[in-house]
C-alpha cells in the first residue's frame, strides 16, 4: 500500500510541476494561449490527490489528516481546472487569467510545502 501511496505522490506532485511549466512557458508569448495539457494534468493531479487522501488510513494509521489542508488545495485545484476548462477554446488567454492560474497553482505549492 505504502508503494502505491508513493507512486500517487509522484504522480502528483509531477502533474503540479506540470500546470505550472505549461503556464510559465507561456510567458513572452503573444498571444497566450491555455494549453490543454495543463487540463490533463490538473485533473491527473486531482484523482491522484484524492486516492492519497483514502489511502491516508491504511498508509499511515499513526497520523491524522488535516481535512483543512486537503479541502482547500481541492477547492485550488478544482478553481484552476474550472478557469482551465473556461478559457481552453478561447483564441487568447488574457493576461489576469494566466497570472491567476500562476497564483493558485503557487498556492497549492506553498500550502503542500509548508502547511503541517
Amino acid at each position: 500500500m505504502s508503494l502505491i501511496n508513493n507512486i500517487l505522490l509522484g504522480v502528483h506532485i509531477l502533474c503540479v510541476i506540470a500546470i505550472l511549466s505549461l503556464l510559465l512557458h507561456q510567458w513572452n508569448k503573444s498571444p497566450r494561449r491555455l494549453n490543454p495539457g495543463i487540463l490533463h494534468a490538473g485533473a491527473t493531479a486531482l484523482i491522484a490527490g484524492v486516492a492519497m487522501v483514502g489511502m491516508h488510513s491504511n498508509v499511515n494509521p499513526d497520523e491524522d489528516l488535516n481535512p483543512t489542508k486537503y479541502g482547500i488545495k481541492l477547492v485550488v485545484l478544482l478553481t484552476i481546472l474550472v478557469i482551465g476548462y473556461k478559457n481552453v477554446k478561447k483564441p487568447e488567454l488574457k493576461t489576469q487569467v494566466w497570472l491567476v492560474l500562476i497564483g493558485l497553482t503557487i498556492t497549492n505549492i506553498l500550502i503542500a510545502s509548508f502547511w503541517k
